[in-house]
């Protein structure tokens, strides 16, 4: 199997071991002895997991589910609505306000099941009294730029928000299920779509921390806002929750242990180096570029042929003006740089199928991408400069393309050294 192969094929066994219908199988709940059961959710994953829900359940269900703009799927009995991923809009806030109505008037016999992925805090925009939904998608743009980690602008989202930090379960008498594909570094459920469903210990403190400590511009009303009590979300001690669930269903670590056995079976050694990396995307592709060639040229820390795996979720700060790709083509785009005339290839893709905004779920790279780029009239460092790796790889037809998986565990990266 040629090398690029066998990264696509890695990628597809850590997409497989997330996959929604194996996961739930593993985690359903008990069902209601006498009362309803409710189906909500929210996530670019949501639409699959329903589906298979469906399937899985050995009682009527009815329900409302919110995934992104094409990651739809054909559902019985679960309503979809899809809506704006990175950045909200009007569908979301629409759809947020279903989700509430869903299960307001539900009792203590009633159960909730909470389907929640990656992507649910851009699809469940619920500004607080005061905010408007500008003012929501003025403070998504400002974190998506900012290069904060995940958990940060989750923080800082659930104190901006009428649905996160558990406030969308506490909106119900019923028992709440959250069944939860992660796509957190740690697993955290609690920061997983910026928990609907799930309360956390965090408070406008931590919040206003993280905003002076990336600079993150907000105006004077929303920071207002931050300074008063209906900023604070309940905490996870509150009565509230008393009687609900929380599984992890999925998750990197899962997702990444497929893939290392993917690579065995093809004769190659895996080596994980961990399920959550977070930081500059080409900070972390200089970090591992570096170990490949370590191994590529002395044969350590791990002997040849080997592969590196990781997971986690690497940040983008925006230098450019125009440029296109995600964090996963960044990675890729800077780690070509560093592996440039060394035997080695490389898979830097996001689990969900799209990295960032583009139709790619990321890219492939080899010893030979700069020298195949500056043939085609690319230069690999300056596209890297204005955050336009989508250019560079288009260039010399190294895109990963996958479409929309149906889950998502965040990143996948693997470099391979012969």
């Amino acid at each position: 199997m040629h090398d690029r192969e066998l990264l696509a094929a890695m990628f597809r066994a850590a997409v497989d071991a997330a996959d929604p219908r194996t996961a739930l199988a593993r985690h359903l709940p008990e069902p209601p002895t006498s009362g309803r059961t409710v189906v909500i959710g929210a996530g670019k994953g949501a639409a699959q997991m329903a589906a298979a829900l469906e399937e899985l359940w050995p009682k009527p269900l009815t329900g409302v589910v919110v995934t992104r703009y094409g990651y739809g799927c054909s559902t019985r009995s679960i309503d979809l609505i899809e809506a704006a991923h990175p950045v909200p809009d009007a569908a979301g806030l629409q759809a947020t306000q279903r989700l509430f109505d869903t299960i307001v008037d539900l009792n203590e016999e009633d159960l909730v099941i909470a389907l929640i992925c990656g992507g649910a805090s851009a699809l469940l925009p619920c500004p607080p009294d005061g905010l408007t939904l500008d003012d929501e998608i003025a403070l998504n743009e400002a974190l998506l730029a900012s290069g904060a980690p995940i958990s940060a602008m989750n923080t800082v989202r659930k104190h901006f928000s009428g649905i996160k930090g558990g406030r969308l379960a506490a909106a119900t008498k019923a028992r709440v299920a959250s069944l939860i594909v992660s796509d957190i570094p740690g697993d955290n459920p609690a920061f997983v779509g910026s928990g609907p469903t799930v309360p956390d210990s965090t408070r406008r403190a931590d919040a206003q921390a993280i905003i002076e400590q990336y600079a993150i511009s907000l105006s004077p009303r929303m920071m207002a806002h931050l300074q008063s009590p209906g900023a604070d979300a309940p905490l996870p001690d509150d009565p509230t929750f008393a009687r609900n669930s929380i599984s992890i269903i999925a998750s990197a670590r899962l997702s990444l242990e497929a893939a290392a056995l993917t690579a065995s079976q093809a004769g190659i050694t895996p080596h994980i180096l961990s399920d959550s990396i977070e930081g500059e995307a080409r900070d972390v592709a200089n970090v591992h570029a570096a170990l490949a060639r370590e191994i590529g040229q002395r044969d350590r820390p791990f002997s040849r042929p080997c592969v590196l795996i990781s997971g986690g979720e690497t940040t983008v700060t925006i230098r450019g003006q125009g440029g296109r790709g995600g964090r996963n083509g960044e990675f890729a785009l800077a780690a070509a740089l560093g592996l440039q005339d060394l035997e080695a290839s490389l898979i830097a893709a996001d689990t969900d199928g799209i990295d960032g905004s583009e139709s790619n779920a990321g890219a492939f790279v080899d010893g030979t991408t700069v020298q195949r780029m500056r043939a085609a009239g690319i230069d690999a460092r300056e596209l890297l400069s204005r955050n336009d790796s989508y250019s560079a790889f288009e260039a010399v037809g190294d895109l990963f393309v996958t479409g929309p998986t149906g889950t998502n565990v965040n990143d996948f990266r693997a470099i391979m050294v012969r």
